[in-house]
């Protein structure tokens, strides 16, 4: 409904020639809309299985018919801007009689042919019903139950197995030294859902509570109210005094100001648990606190990473829970199965083998390790594999499941809607599936989900919603280690089974998955129509030819055979098409490619690497003028239409050809992408004759390999006026210019790298005050390098990965630790040899440099021991004629220092000998 209004908004604007009976007839359809979308917006933070069976049906129904009315409206709005439709006004009443005929009976399947009286007629009645939606019925159904996070407030013995560290850490982080002792200090534990944060703050707080004078622990979870929560934590700073306090008569300045009062001169500790925002509570909260100097401690626990920032932000002390080892997993799970005492038969392998399954499935997360070792007490081994088939939150006979999902699923309903709808999105993956989180905002965008704001971009208010679902613990991050940015993300298994509950129960995706008994196939009696489908691993379409895809928006195949898919003719409101990792052995067919007008979002990945079959794009794709991102990736692509410059919507175009084959671009149609974000090019064997890059006003990234007779400096010179360019990747073997010196990058210049050419120095641009923002440079080689040059590079505030080469001789230089290089992670300079002194590179983690020792192998002069977070250094031994005896020497020397002595993080050292 949040991407259907703005629609109904851009058609009353003017930009359509609206007869007046038709435009009242929008306006109409319009208010009636703002008001469905009111009430589901209420109903959508309350749980499915607490709303009754009639709320549970309306809403669906409105969702249903929402779809379908945005269908309608997509298509009325692709004819009108044709250039070739001329019936516009007719076509508009046709559209608009079908919106109003499906908004006034909640069912979908009318035809448009329908008298005009009989729609008035279904108006009427929807409106009657409409009367009768009341939202303050929308509240939960069951009966009052206890929070299941109440357990871990009771935890004992061998639930707080693998969490003896992670106290011993909370511990350190809530002492001072002897300056600060007296000082409040607050520490925030995150993690998502279900990994022990309750359980090791009350583990901690047992511990320490003895050395204060008063001390409380108190839950507040999602909606507290102010002054109940500090009659709660009153009440356990001394239960005699404030158990029949009355808050009711107050305000919340003086039930604050009691709490201020009693808290004077003590010294105290209270631990504030289950915090979802700071917004007006955390503020109320930390008046009370503020002015209590006597070594009071304060532990707050919370999912919300910005949440936990917030509250510590004067403290800079964030301890982020992580899930149990493998070993700590076992030892949680058996002892809930067999008590303390179990000792593992190593050569039981049906227990060994259900156990790593299931394990597996839980990921380290205590709760869902409990949740299931609970399902197996008393159960024999061999019935362990139907209890993991299970797992989930299917059974729900079974309570511990229940308050399992129930735990993991605060976390979903706390969302806007907006975000519920990105995540459950995400269930058309597999589990295990590494996402690249670029193609996920992408399909995002294509299917509506990403909205408009003023001032920003499509792409970036995307990834503002992926990093609201990291620091929410909803998706799992994965980072680059060089850079240690996000480039993906994966689910864990309960989330995963959780979001796909979810996602079936209101029709927002099918899944069939072979791996998965439960979604191994589709039904022929679905009551009603799929939207989107996703397949995993299938070679066979399971019965997918006997449902109509006339109303299919998104189609999904990851790791399946081509053989599978249906006839693109049988789509007619598609948005997502995604091929990913798939098996085209016996070729794929395109020709209906052009037919697919609504298409945004066209992915097409060849599992093979080295693939030897060619794709032929048809010049019918010039037809597709909503397509916003194309991908093809894996093929052996000989040319591409010249239509493609028809695309004047398409914001990313990613063609990557198999390796050593030809991918020529049409000349002068590139340019015409006027819409373009992201150009990635393997134009290795291709042509790039006459491409004006310049006119992509809208570039962000760019990537290109390009033949060593391109001209080097036609394409630098090609991107000058890029102004909002971040990205510049340039692949061209051996190629040697000078031409960098001349070009003026972006102030939002990001990374810039061209690994594979040489310099004659550094660019006088590459500073501080021209590219602020640059995190990752490779320069490849340098034939000349000065220390005012590398200072210049060490003056980078966002530096985070760092390549060049020195062609000639080695050059020395010592890197001193006035706050060069703060951000630094990787540095790969190669015949450079670096001193560190105290301070130098706070933050790296892999380090390759070149050292030329003395011949007595003292090579102990290097600094290594000030670079506390060194996991790896790569040393490359610059000694001509060097023996191998003076190598092993050499490396003898260095791994005594900096493994075993004198580096606190003992780093990997790799030697490396150079002729």
């Amino acid at each position: 409904m949040g991407t259907l209004l703005p629609k109904l908004y851009k058609l009353l604007k003017g930009e359509y020639r609206l007869q007046k009976g038709v435009k009242q007839g929008i306006m109409d359809l319009k208010d009636e809309l703002e008001s469905m979308q009111a009430f589901l917006e209420k109903i959508s933070n309350v749980p499915l299985d607490q709303l009754d069976k009639q709320t549970n049906i309306w809403a669906r129904d409105v969702r249903e018919l929402s779809y379908d009315i945005e269908d309608n409206i997509d298509t009325f709005m692709l004819h009108v801007d044709s250039p070739n439709e001329t019936k516009k006004d007719k076509f508009l009443g046709l559209i608009t009689s079908k919106c109003k005929e499906m908004c006034s009976k909640v069912m979908t399947n009318h035809n448009l042919g329908k008298d005009i009286k009989d729609i008035k007629i279904k108006v009427k009645v929807v409106k009657e019903r409409y009367d009768r939606y009341n939202t303050t019925n929308v509240t939960p159904k069951l009966p009052a139950s206890v929070d299941p996070r109440l357990v871990a407030l009771y935890a004992k013995g061998p639930n707080f197995i693998g969490i003896d560290k992670a106290s011993n850490d909370l511990i350190n982080m809530l002492s001072t030294g002897d300056e600060s002792s007296k000082k409040l200090k607050i520490v925030s534990i995150v993690g998502f859902g279900g990994l022990g944060k309750t359980t090791l703050a009350k583990k901690v707080f047992d511990e320490l509570k003895v050395q204060f004078d008063c001390y409380g622990f108190v839950s507040i979870g999602r909606n507290p109210n102010i002054k109940q929560v500090v009659k709660d934590i009153l009440i356990e700073l001394n239960r005699p005094k404030y158990l029949s306090f009355d808050v009711v008569p107050l305000n919340e300045r003086q039930v604050i100001d009691e709490l201020q009062q009693y808290l004077d001169n003590k010294r105290y500790l209270i631990v504030v648990d289950d915090v979802w925002s700071t917004s007006q509570f955390w503020e109320y909260i930390k008046c009370a606190l503020e002015e209590c100097n006597y070594g009071s401690r304060v532990i707050v626990t919370t999912r919300n990473y910005e949440v936990a920032k917030e509250v510590t932000k004067e403290f800079v002390d964030v301890y982020n829970m992580v899930p149990l080892t493998e070993d700590n997993s076992k030892k949680l799970f058996y002892n809930r199965i067999f008590g303390t005492h179990f000792e593992l038969d190593s050569t039981n392998n049906q227990l060994v083998e259900a156990t790593k399954k299931i394990l597996k499935k839980c990921g380290g997360v205590p709760l869902a390790i409990v949740t299931t070792a609970s399902l197996l007490v008393h159960k024999p081994i061999e019935e362990w594999s139907q209890v993991y088939d299970a797992i989930g939150f299917e059974a729900k006979d079974q309570s511990v499941v229940q308050n399992t999902e129930k735990i993991m699923s605060f976390s979903y309903y706390d969302l806007p809607s907006y975000l519920k709808t990105c995540l459950l999105y995400l269930s058309i993956y597999p589990e295990d599936y590494w996402i690249d989180h670029e193609s996920l905002i992408w399909k995002w965008i294509a299917e509506g989900f990403v909205h408009e704001e003023q001032g920003k971009g499509l792409f970036e208010v995307g990834e503002n919603y992926f990093n609201e679902l990291v620091n929410r613990n909803m998706i799992q991050p994965i980072y680059d280690n060089q850079s240690g940015f996000v480039h993906g993300c994966q689910i864990h298994d309960m989330m995963l089974d959780l979001i796909r509950n979810l996602a079936t129960k209101e029709n927002f995706v099918k899944i069939v998955d072979i791996a998965h008994e439960k979604h191994n196939s589709l039904s022929k009696h679905n009551a009603l129509q799929i939207r989107r489908i996703a397949f995993h691993n299938q070679d066979e379409n399971h019965g997918l030819a006997d449902f109509q895809m006339t109303k299919l928006r998104s189609f999904i195949a990851i790791s399946c055979g081509i053989s599978m898919m249906p006839s693109l003719g049988s789509f007619q409101v598609l948005r997502v098409l995604s091929l990913d990792n798939c098996r085209v052995d016996g070729g794929l067919d395109l020709k209906h490619i052009g037919k697919l007008r609504l298409l945004r979002f066209l992915r097409l990945n060849c599992a093979s690497l080295f693939s030897k079959l060619t794709i032929e794009l048809p010049q019918e794709i010039g037809d597709l003028v909503d397509l916003q991102t194309l991908e093809v990736i894996g093929f052996r692509l000989d040319t591409v239409p010249v239509t493609i410059g028809k695309l004047s919507k398409l914001m990313r175009l990613k063609v990557r050809a198999t390796l050593g084959q030809q991918s020529n671009i049409p000349n002068g149609e590139i340019e015409k992408l006027t819409s373009l974000q992201e150009l990635d090019l393997d134009l290795s064997l291709g042509s790039i004759d006459n491409i004006e890059l310049g006119k992509l006003t809208a570039l962000r990234k760019l990537t290109i390999l390009v033949g060593q007779d391109v001209s080097m400096n036609a394409l630098v010179e090609s991107l000058s006026g890029l102004s909002r360019i971040e990205t510049v990747f340039i692949w061209q073997t051996n190629s040697m210019t000078s031409c960098w010196e001349g070009w003026m990058p972006s102030r939002q210049l990001r990374q810039f790298s061209i690994p594979l050419t040489e310099l004659p120095r550094l660019p006088t641009w590459m500073n501080s005050s021209r590219v602020p923002h640059l995190s990752i440079l490779d320069v490849g080689t340098l034939q000349r390098v000065e220390a005012q040059d590398l200072e210049m590079l060490a003056r980078l505030p966002k530096l985070c990965v760092l390549k060049l080469e020195i062609r000639n001789e080695l050059f020395s230089w010592t890197v001193d630790g006035g706050g060069l290089f703060p951000k630094l992670r990787t540095c790969d300079m190669k015949n450079v040899q670096l001193k560190f002194l105290p301070g130098a590179m706070p933050m790296l983690r892999e380090l390759l440099f070149t050292v030329r020792p003395s011949v007595d192998g003292a090579a102990s002069d290097i600094g290594l021991e000030n670079l506390p977070l060194l996991n790896d250094a790569m040393v490359y031994l610059n000694g001509e004629g060097a023996t191998d005896r003076w190598v092993d020497e050499v490396e003898a020397t260095l791994k005594r220092l900096y493994v075993k002595d004198a580096h606190p993080n003992h780093p990997s050292i790799y030697i490396i000998p150079l002729d």
